[in-house]
């Protein structure tokens, strides 16, 4: 299918341009810690969707170059609150501040403010990646992306029209089917006790974080700065946060280092608190970690969006509590002092009732296209929940309406639009795939030469 994203330059160019760009989003991180890079880089090879996942900033340079503001975008519709690196893996389960289990999109590492259309068609592509590895034909990757765009306008429409919540429920136990169901009772029968059991041990009549596992012990002047930076997240929470002062006395503290697709490099620290009771299996670990530019941000130039976060972790934090609604009551942001400069921190709990959506099992076409269409409602739910009513002064309109009214305006162009995308980035993507494996295990990627 002919498009300026698909396939057809030179792949010799094109690794150019992908060595490039990774140099812009990673070189500062790979420098630090090429080990967690090679980590990172072996799970994008496996597969086209593993690259595609830990590419969002060749995504959004593609867009860019494209010129993409395209239709349905105006001067609000092209600034509203987006997860930035909205895929099909990018779904689980959170319990939110009320004590309810809930489905919905979570990671909103690279959330910022853009055009709506730029979620959605990230999205729309990963479902062409998803279909391809599950040898669907074009005709029935077309037919999910519609799916898709059909239950984002639908929720959307609905939202903007006023939809009282018991008519657009969230997803939970109650109201889930399928593979949404399952994840929320999984994430039900998942305990606090065994999470703590699982990182830590108890010595001395007091539970203390155990050796290994990844964790990493501090010296005295690092868990210093990591206390200082926990009395300055504190200051960060929710006066609703803030009614037990047990919880937060610090029982101890261990390094970390990311090493996962969306975190290698990024330095990050576990720290055990008191529960709300003295019984030990009441106590709670939060991860305080170093927070990154999100890649969109790179391409947004709009001044009053730039100058509105303190640094990562508060737009982090910020970009979260607008889009999730009863947001992790542990979420907060600081800085820590890394390497002679402060940097902001993102600070939330280690949940042990978060599960992510499992697509392994996912393969009847009918199951696919019923989770396909949930996530569209949850996309529309997430674009709805930040606005001029969530709390933030950012984007102060109401931000369904303004979408509703665009889509309006063109009801037909709007599920093509997102199937030629899906279709076109899609191969796009599998081409780069096969350039990055050949780079990689070429030993063409700067700095990753093999230990």
């Amino acid at each position: 299918m002919p498009s300026q994203y698909a396939p057809a330059q030179d792949a010799a160019q094109r690794g150019e341009e992908i060595l490039a760009v990774f140099d812009t989003a990673f070189g500062e991180l790979l420098a630090a810690d090429p080990a967690a890079f090679r980590v990172k880089f072996r799970k994008m090879a496996a597969s086209a969707f593993a690259f595609y996942r830990g590419t969002a900033c060749l995504f959004y340079r593609d867009l860019a170059d494209g010129a993409d503001r395209g239709p349905y975008l105006d001067e609000r519709t092209g600034r509203v609150w987006i997860h930035g690196d909205l895929h099909a893996e990018n779904f689980g389960t959170y319990m939110d501040a009320t004590g309810r289990l809930i489905f919905n999109v979570n990671d909103f590492d690279e959330a910022y403010v853009g055009p709506f259309t730029w979620d959605l068609k990230r999205f729309a592509a990963s479902v062409a990646l998803i279909g391809y590895a599950k040898a669907l034909g074009d005709e029935q990757i077309t037919r999910l992306v519609r799916i898709y765009a059909g239950a984002y306008r639908e929720r959307i429409h609905a939202l903007a029209s006023g939809a009282k919540t018991d008519e657009v429920p969230p997803f939970t136990l109650d109201t889930a089917e399928g593979p949404l169901l399952d994840a929320l009772r999984d994430a039900r029968s998942l305990t606090r006790f065994a999470l703590l059991d699982s990182m830590t041990e108890i010595r001395d009549f007091e539970r203390r974080f155990a050796a290994g596992g990844g964790s990493v012990e501090l010296d005295a002047a690092t868990r210093y700065k990591v206390l200082a930076a926990f009395d300055g997240y504190l200051e960060t929470l929710p006066e609703s946060s803030l009614g037990r002062p047990d919880s937060y006395r610090v029982k101890d503290v261990v390094g970390r280092r990311g090493i996962g697709i969306g975190s290698a490099g990024l330095p990050s620290y576990n720290i055990l608190l008191e529960g709300n009771s003295d019984a030990l299996e009441n106590d709670v670990v939060i991860y305080m970690k170093q927070a990154q530019t999100p890649a969109v941000s790179r391409h947004i130039t709009d001044a009053a969006v730039r100058g509105y976060f303190e640094h990562e972790g508060h737009r982090t934090v910020i970009s979260q509590r607008a889009l999730q609604d009863h947001a992790d009551p542990w979420l907060g942001w600081t800085q820590i002092e890394e390497d002679g400069r402060r940097t902001g921190q993102l600070v939330a709990e280690i949940s042990p009732y978060a599960v992510d959506l499992d697509w392994s099992d996912i393969d009847d076409p009918q199951e696919i296209a019923a989770v396909v269409a949930d996530l569209g409602r949850a996309t529309a739910t997430m674009h709805a929940a930040a606005d001029d009513e969530s709390g933030h002064s950012l984007v102060p309109f109401s931000t369904e309406r303004a979408i509703d009214a665009a889509i309006a305006a063109d009801e037909d162009g709007f599920a093509p639009l997102l199937v030629d995308f899906a279709h076109s980035y899609g191969a796009r993507a599998r081409a780069d795939h096969q350039i990055f494996v050949d780079l990689f295990r070429n030993g063409r990627i700067p700095g990753l030469t093999e230990a």
